[in-house]
Protein backbone atom coordinates (compact mmCIF):
# COMPACT_ATOMS: atom_id res chain seq x y z
CA UNK A 1 0.00 0.00 0.00
CA UNK A 2 1.35 3.44 -1.28
CA UNK A 3 1.89 5.90 1.78
CA UNK A 4 -0.55 8.93 2.00
CA UNK A 5 0.86 11.84 -0.43
CA UNK A 6 1.34 14.18 2.36
CA UNK A 7 3.83 11.49 3.91
CA UNK A 8 5.15 10.71 0.75
CA UNK A 9 6.18 14.25 0.03
CA UNK A 10 7.39 15.07 4.14
CA UNK A 11 9.72 12.18 3.30
CA UNK A 12 11.20 13.21 0.15
CA UNK A 13 11.68 16.82 1.90
CA UNK A 14 13.65 14.54 4.50
CA UNK A 15 15.50 12.62 1.91
CA UNK A 16 16.52 16.03 0.21
CA UNK A 17 17.23 17.78 3.08
CA UNK A 18 19.67 14.84 4.24
CA UNK A 19 21.33 14.59 0.30
CA UNK A 20 22.32 18.39 0.51
CA UNK A 21 23.87 17.76 4.10
CA UNK A 22 25.64 14.74 4.65
CA UNK A 23 26.79 15.41 8.26
CA UNK A 24 22.77 15.90 8.95
CA UNK A 25 21.08 12.53 9.97
CA UNK A 26 18.71 10.14 7.94
CA UNK A 27 15.31 10.13 9.21
CA UNK A 28 12.79 7.48 8.11
CA UNK A 29 8.42 8.25 8.94
CA UNK A 30 6.93 6.24 10.56
CA UNK A 31 3.22 5.04 11.33
CA UNK A 32 1.42 4.81 13.91
CA UNK A 33 -1.23 1.90 14.32
CA UNK A 34 -3.53 5.15 14.99
CA UNK A 35 -3.61 8.65 14.79
CA UNK A 36 -2.51 10.95 17.62
CA UNK A 37 -3.94 14.74 17.42
CA UNK A 38 -2.21 16.20 20.59
CA UNK A 39 1.24 16.15 21.85
CA UNK A 40 0.13 13.85 24.70
CA UNK A 41 -1.10 11.04 22.41
CA UNK A 42 2.11 10.92 20.60
CA UNK A 43 4.13 11.03 23.88
CA UNK A 44 2.15 7.69 24.96
CA UNK A 45 1.86 5.98 21.56
CA UNK A 46 5.65 6.42 21.15
CA UNK A 47 6.54 6.18 25.13
CA UNK A 48 8.36 9.24 25.74
CA UNK A 49 7.82 12.45 26.96
CA UNK A 50 5.39 15.37 26.08
CA UNK A 51 8.27 17.50 25.94
CA UNK A 52 10.35 15.73 23.30
CA UNK A 53 7.04 16.36 20.82
CA UNK A 54 7.63 19.06 18.62
CA UNK A 55 4.08 20.49 18.19
CA UNK A 56 3.64 21.98 14.56
CA UNK A 57 1.44 25.01 15.26
CA UNK A 58 0.52 27.46 12.31
CA UNK A 59 0.06 30.92 13.38
CA UNK A 60 -1.44 33.46 11.12
CA UNK A 61 1.13 36.77 11.42
CA UNK A 62 -0.61 39.65 9.73
CA UNK A 63 -1.95 37.31 7.00
CA UNK A 64 1.24 35.65 6.48
CA UNK A 65 1.76 32.00 7.82
CA UNK A 66 4.19 31.44 10.39
CA UNK A 67 5.10 27.73 11.92
CA UNK A 68 6.46 27.10 15.41
CA UNK A 69 7.90 24.46 16.58
CA UNK A 70 6.76 23.99 20.52
CA UNK A 71 8.02 21.59 22.84
CA UNK A 72 4.78 19.67 23.30
CA UNK A 73 5.04 20.75 26.79
CA UNK A 74 4.72 24.19 26.30
CA UNK A 75 2.21 26.74 24.81
CA UNK A 76 3.24 29.86 22.78
CA UNK A 77 3.44 33.32 23.85
CA UNK A 78 1.58 34.59 21.41
CA UNK A 79 1.52 38.36 22.69
CA UNK A 80 5.15 37.95 23.54
CA UNK A 81 5.68 36.29 20.45
CA UNK A 82 3.66 38.81 18.26
CA UNK A 83 5.52 41.61 19.84
CA UNK A 84 8.90 40.24 19.43
CA UNK A 85 8.56 39.78 15.40
CA UNK A 86 6.96 42.93 15.19
CA UNK A 87 3.43 41.98 13.86
CA UNK A 88 0.60 43.39 14.87
CA UNK A 89 -1.69 40.56 15.11
CA UNK A 90 -0.80 36.91 16.01
CA UNK A 91 -3.24 34.06 16.36
CA UNK A 92 -4.03 30.14 15.63
CA UNK A 93 -4.48 29.50 11.86
CA UNK A 94 -7.96 28.10 10.85
CA UNK A 95 -7.75 24.63 9.69
CA UNK A 96 -8.04 26.00 6.23
CA UNK A 97 -5.56 28.52 6.82
CA UNK A 98 -3.33 25.33 7.59
CA UNK A 99 -4.34 23.44 4.93
CA UNK A 100 -3.81 26.17 2.16
CA UNK A 101 -0.09 26.84 3.47
CA UNK A 102 1.08 23.38 4.40
CA UNK A 103 -1.24 20.57 2.23
CA UNK A 104 -0.96 18.91 5.75
CA UNK A 105 -4.47 18.62 8.13
CA UNK A 106 -4.39 20.17 11.77
CA UNK A 107 -2.94 17.17 13.74
CA UNK A 108 -0.76 15.96 11.01
CA UNK A 109 1.43 19.30 10.45
CA UNK A 110 4.82 18.22 9.60
CA UNK A 111 7.93 20.68 9.61
CA UNK A 112 8.61 19.98 5.85
CA UNK A 113 7.35 18.88 3.29
CA UNK A 114 4.87 21.88 2.55
CA UNK A 115 4.08 23.12 -1.11
CA UNK A 116 6.09 26.75 -0.21
CA UNK A 117 8.79 27.08 2.14
CA UNK A 118 7.48 28.48 5.36
CA UNK A 119 8.94 30.90 8.36
CA UNK A 120 9.63 28.75 10.59
CA UNK A 121 10.21 29.61 14.58
CA UNK A 122 12.15 26.20 16.94
CA UNK A 123 11.41 26.11 20.31
CA UNK A 124 14.17 26.61 21.81
CA UNK A 125 13.00 23.96 24.92
CA UNK A 126 13.33 21.03 22.53
CA UNK A 127 17.01 21.30 22.54
CA UNK A 128 17.18 19.23 25.95
CA UNK A 129 16.25 16.49 24.51
CA UNK A 130 18.73 13.98 22.44
CA UNK A 131 15.72 12.59 20.39
CA UNK A 132 12.56 14.82 19.31
CA UNK A 133 9.26 13.62 17.76
CA UNK A 134 7.76 15.41 14.47
CA UNK A 135 4.29 15.12 12.43
CA UNK A 136 4.70 13.25 9.29
CA UNK A 137 2.18 15.03 7.84
CA UNK A 138 -1.14 12.85 8.50
CA UNK A 139 -2.58 12.74 12.24
CA UNK A 140 -0.95 8.95 12.43
CA UNK A 141 2.79 9.66 10.78
CA UNK A 142 5.44 10.77 12.84
CA UNK A 143 9.46 11.02 12.33
CA UNK A 144 12.51 10.92 14.70
CA UNK A 145 14.73 13.97 14.70
CA UNK A 146 17.27 15.88 16.49
CA UNK A 147 17.17 19.91 17.60
CA UNK A 148 19.97 20.63 15.43
CA UNK A 149 18.25 18.42 12.33
CA UNK A 150 14.98 20.22 13.06
CA UNK A 151 16.68 23.87 12.29
CA UNK A 152 18.73 22.44 9.74
CA UNK A 153 16.09 20.83 7.65
CA UNK A 154 13.45 23.73 7.84
CA UNK A 155 15.53 26.46 7.75
CA UNK A 156 14.07 27.83 11.06
CA UNK A 157 15.27 29.94 13.70
CA UNK A 158 16.03 29.03 17.45
CA UNK A 159 13.11 31.41 19.52
CA UNK A 160 12.10 31.27 22.88
CA UNK A 161 8.38 30.71 22.40
CA UNK A 162 6.48 30.21 25.63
Amino acid sequence: MQPHPNVQAVQRALDEAKARDAAGAATQVRLLPDAVHTAAAAAEALGVQVGQIANSLIFDADGTPLLVLTSGAHRVDTAGLAASLGVTRLRRATPEFVREHTGQPIGGVAPVGHPRPLRTLVDTALDQYPEIWAAGGVPRAVFPTTYADLLRITAGTAAEVA
